[in-house]
């Protein structure tokens, strides 16, 4: 597995179609992540599929992200409009999956031999104690993201794609040292 987060590349198109205002659409945007909906579930699924993990690491993975994007808190903080183009600021509160990447990270640096079968580093070893670092974290960080929704011809809000340091700090591992 060269990174656990490549789920960060998800472009799950959830437009918030049907919205009649540009903050509607980010709420049903965002609402899909705390819902688990199935756009969100099949596009998590897919990510997951193609990493070279065992079944329970899968599993394990999978709650992750599961529990990070039902426990996604948000606050819309402003609203700004030009034409058919609108900007919603919003304040996310994520755990920091980050920060428990780097901690497993270091650990594995300091304490290698621990990651060892038969005198040889095994991955596996260091992958779940990765995924258990991520599942047992409880800091959280908060980000302020600004969504760019526009109308579509029939006067519907649709969310212009996040960027992708954007959906990175909507997953919780958003590099933050590199501000």
């Amino acid at each position: 597995m060269k990174k656990l987060v490549s789920l960060l590349f998800i472009i799950i198109m959830l437009c918030g179609c049907g919205n009649n205002s540009a903050k509607g659409a980010v709420e049903s945007y965002l609402k899909k992540y705390k819902t688990l909906d199935s756009e969100v579930l099949v596009d998590m699924e897919t990510i997951i599929e193609k990493e070279n993990l065992s079944e329970d690491a899968k599993d394990k993975y999978r709650e992750v992200l599961k529990k990070q994007y039902k426990d996604l808190a948000y606050e819309i903080t402003d609203e700004e409009a030009d034409g058919d183009i609108s900007y919603v600021t919003v304040k996310i509160k994520v755990y920091d999956l980050y920060q428990a990447q780097v901690d497993a990270y270091n650990y594995l640096e300091n304490n290698r031999n621990e990651f060892m079968t038969d005198d040889v580093y095994d991955e596996n070893k260091y992958i779940e104690y990765k995924l258990d670092k991520m599942q047992s974290t409880t800091n959280k960080i908060e980000y302020t993201i600004t969504f760019t929704v526009t109308k579509d011809d029939d006067d519907k809000y649709l969310i212009v794609q996040p960027t992708e340091n954007d959906l990175l700090k909507i997953h919780g591992i958003y590099n933050y040292d590199l501000d």
